[in-house]
């Protein structure tokens, strides 16, 4: 393996569990599991628009570097 091929299952190890987290930091939208366990309830007291924005932004940020870094991998992997 090369040093190189570490960085980035580090890097992947990394990002995917700071995406897990982001994705359960977003607001339930209701209509499903979140209605179940009582995430209905708590739809008036959702953060602000600039937030959620911002929230989306990341999410989507760390969703592009995680499928780069799968890309690479898969790169790294076919021609090594």
């Amino acid at each position: 393996m090369d040093a190189l091929e570490v960085v980035l299952n580090i890097f992947l190890v990394l990002t995917s569990l700071f995406l897990v987290l982001l994705v359960l930091m977003h607001k339930g939208k209701g209509g499903g599991m979140s209605d179940m366990f009582g995430g209905g309830m708590s739809a008036g007291a959702g953060s602000s628009g600039v937030a959620e924005r911002n929230l989306n932004r990341i999410t989507v940020g760390v969703c592009l570097v995680w499928g780069g870094v799968i890309v690479l991998l898969g790169l790294m992997q076919r021609f090594n």
